[in-house]
């Protein structure tokens, strides 16, 4: 009879239990390792659905849809808080909703977690300014400039909100200083243009701009300060060629201020026939049955043309849509001038006085009042105008006329 070993008395439930036992402790230390591996490949897709979030809310915000954009923003802010870039698009997603608190709230978040986001501050200053914050805004556009000196864009903030707050040296200094930076930059030349023409210095402007559109020639915004200036400085000729190429361009359909300009230049290049179409133009719609502006060029034309018939037109009418306003005055002035009657003439340049004082309705009365023979009137007239504009020659040369007489 073979013994029996130990192994063999052993019982097998017990090896069954010892054998379950070592299973489950070797099952426990590989466990530990395989959820730290799982939770880290976790947090790793969590990022890469993040960054998708982002970047489809980015696109609905430039799309305008920011319904869409805030949903998208807000599940990748839940997947992965610490982006700074998802707390500025939030801010900037709630800000054009109009959700300025909340917007606020995003980008203080978004600065927390980097203080030296740049978008956070430039952001900040964009709400700051949208709520007329003004002071704010330049602190947090001087910030941004000062967090990346590299981008003109914060310093151009700057710079503006300077000017809004009346403070023009302060924001050429602050932009001069940096003109060395940005030498071949339109935007910075461009406020430079502005600040000029502020200060009405309109050659100076004028040079400014021109360097601009060399810069960035497709910028209608610098294209325009340009035609300001030009006309400023009564360079009509080039004006008129930069409003016809502007006027043509589709986006610029129905731009009436554009044409009013265009008008104006036709007027002073000698081209009456081209100005009286174009203000027709302007006059014939329902947004010009009450355009001011187009129904006095429109008189002014029809007056150089000698059509008095239109004239007569042109004064009812702007004296109708706008009788505290002396172009309607003046316009029936002129006319009873040229048809001979002189009082009539005289009540209605007075009138336009009582209205604006200005130094060419005075001469007009002037020279109505010497058609009457009534030199001290036309002299105290005369002097007006001198008051008015001391440069004015033509009121100089009508004031000696009267003296000599």
């Amino acid at each position: 009879m073979v013994p029996h070993t130990r192994t063999a008395r052993f019982p097998l439930a017990a090896i069954c239990t010892l054998t379950a036992s070592l299973l489950i402790t070797g099952c426990g230390s590989h466990g530990r390792y395989t959820k730290e591996h799982v939770s880290n490949a976790k947090l790793k897709m969590n990022m890469l659905k993040a960054a998708t979030e982002y970047q489809m809310a980015h696109q609905a915000f430039l799309a305008g849809d920011l319904e869409k954009a805030a949903t998208h923003v807000d599940y990748s802010i839940g997947l992965s808080e610490k982006v700074t870039k998802s707390h500025v698009l939030k801010g900037r997603v709630l800000m054009e909703m109009g959700a300025l608190e909340r917007a606020t709230l995003s980008f203080k978040n978004a600065e927390q977690l980097d203080p030296k986001s740049v978008e956070a501050a430039y952001y900040q200053g964009v709400l700051a300014e949208r709520v007329a914050r003004k002071d704010e805004a330049l602190t947090h556009y001087q910030h941004a400039e000062e967090i990346d000196p590299t981008n003109a864009q914060y310093c151009i903030a700057a710079a503006e909100m300077m000017i809004d707050l009346g403070n023009i040296d302060q924001a050429d200094t602050y932009l001069r200083e940096r003109l060395e930076r940005f030498v071949n930059n339109a935007g910075v030349k461009q406020v430079l243009g502005n600040i000029a023409m502020l200060r009405h210095d309109t050659k100076t402007a004028q040079v400014l701009f021109s360097e601009a559109r060399l810069l960035d020639g497709e910028n209608d915004a610098i294209i325009e300060n340009l035609i300001r200036a030009q006309i400023a400085n009564g360079d009509y000729a080039d004006a008129e060629v930069n409003l016809a190429r502007m006027v043509g361009k589709k986006q610029n359909k129905g731009r009436r201020d554009l044409m009013h300009m265009r008008g104006k230049c036709l007027v002073q290049l000698d081209r009456p026939i081209e100005a009286r179409d174009l203000f027709l133009e302007l006059t014939k719609d329902q947004s010009g049955a009450a355009d001011v502006e187009a129904w006095r060029g429109l008189g002014q034309v029809a007056f150089t043309m000698r059509d008095m018939q239109r004239v007569k037109l042109c004064a009812a009418r702007l004296i109708a849509i706008a009788p505290n306003n002396p172009d309607g005055w003046v316009l029936r002035g002129l006319m009873n001038r040229r048809a001979g009657d002189l009082l009539a003439a005289k009540m209605n340049f007075e009138q336009a006085l009582r209205l604006k004082p200005e130094g060419e309705t005075y001469i007009m009365l002037g020279m109505v009042q010497q058609d009457l023979h009534l030199p001290e009137q036309a002299r105290a007239s005369y002097a007006q105008a001198l008051a008015k504009d001391p440069e004015n020659t033509s009121a100089r040369q009508l004031l000696a006329t009267v003296v000599e007489n």
